[in-house]
């Protein structure tokens, strides 16, 4: 087998990430800064390959993970794309599995990373954080975790890390409240490692790469497999349920209602979906469970909520089949 010495970033012709490679230093960025570096499918597909090459490449020592812009390091899932999986289910399952073998490589690149954090870090963008072994944060950036707000789970790494970053307590106050963490804060509870002016950040993060090029290659590679073990632990005994349960519940009403919300830049009506619980509303179901029968045509699966039949319009008895 031929040697590898990876290639020019600039033969991959990439159009959502940047990709470089400087002496022994790759950085690679999300590069969608109008979207707030929101990640979509193509995004995650430029990711692996450049993460593939960055693996082959023994001329680099360590990888810088950042984002395009000022505003944002990374803000998760891009939520236009995640709308068309409310109606295709199965489709968000295998981006899914797209999201997860995209941090399986970065977690396994047998060299370090480091996530240069330029601005805010929502969501999947903290988990890209996580999924790096070292952070260095401008000191006005915050750090959110959002699911419980906006219809959706951390299960791609948050729930799984956050634990063992932070520890139990911080983990669920920082996922059941969905409050920003400023960088001070941030740094305080151990999800970076350094916080400094935002001019001095990419000093802070070169003198970190440097720092990381004067040790010894395959020992910092062992390290870092051992270092991996429990979240190695957590991430691959519950990934795959993740996957597979957020697939299944992307079409509930409260996934359909974060959308909705994101879409027509309001608040979740939280109060709607409390109450579909508290009256034993089917609250899995946005009109009722498919029971009802219409008397009239003979439809069968027509939403218990629904008072005509949506085929021939007749009105549907109330209360009953």
């Amino acid at each position: 087998m031929r040697r590898y010495v990876g290639r020019d970033p600039a033969d991959f012709e990439f159009e959502h990430i940047l990709y470089d490679k400087t002496e022994y230093i790759a950085r690679v960025t999300f590069n969608r800064p109008a979207v707030l570096n929101a990640i979509n499918y193509e995004t995650l597909q430029e990711l692996q390959i450049a993460f593939k090459d960055i693996l082959w490449d023994d001329r680099v020592t360590v990888l810088v993970l950042t984002g395009a812009g000022d505003r944002a390091f990374c803000t998760g899932a891009d939520l236009k794309e995640q709308q068309q999986f409310t109606a295709r289910p199965r489709d968000y399952f295998k981006w899914m599995k797209e999201f997860v073998a995209t941090h399986e490589l970065l977690r396994n690149l047998g060299k370090p990373s480091i996530a240069r954090l330029n601005g805010i870090v929502v969501g999947g963008g903290n988990e890209f954080n996580m999924s790096c072994d070292l952070a260095v944060a401008a000191d006005d950036i915050y750090i959110r975790q959002v699911g419980t707000s906006h219809g959706s789970v951390a299960l791609a790494g948050a729930t799984q890390f956050l634990p063992l970053i932070v520890g139990d307590r911080r983990a669920r106050e920082i996922l059941l409240l969905n409050e920003e963490i400023p960088a001070a804060r941030a740094l305080e509870w151990g999800l970076v490692n350094q916080v400094v002016p935002r001019a001095e950040l990419d000093e802070a993060v070169n003198r970190l790469c440097e720092k990381l090029y004067h040790k010894l290659p395959e020992k910092t590679r062992y390290t870092k497999q051992q270092l991996n073990f429990w979240r190695d632990l957590a991430w691959h005994l519950t990934i795959g349920h993740g996957s597979d349960w957020l697939a299944v519940h992307n079409t509930s009403p409260e996934t359909w209602e974060g959308v909705q919300a994101f879409n027509e830049k309001r608040r979740p009506d939280y109060e709607r979906i409390r109450r579909a619980w508290a009256e034993d509303a089917s609250p899995e179901y946005h009109w009722g469970p498919p029971i009802r029968v219409c008397p009239s045509c003979g439809t069968q699966n027509l939403p218990a909520g629904h008072r005509f039949c949506g085929l021939c319009g007749a009105a549907l008895p109330d209360g009953g089949r």
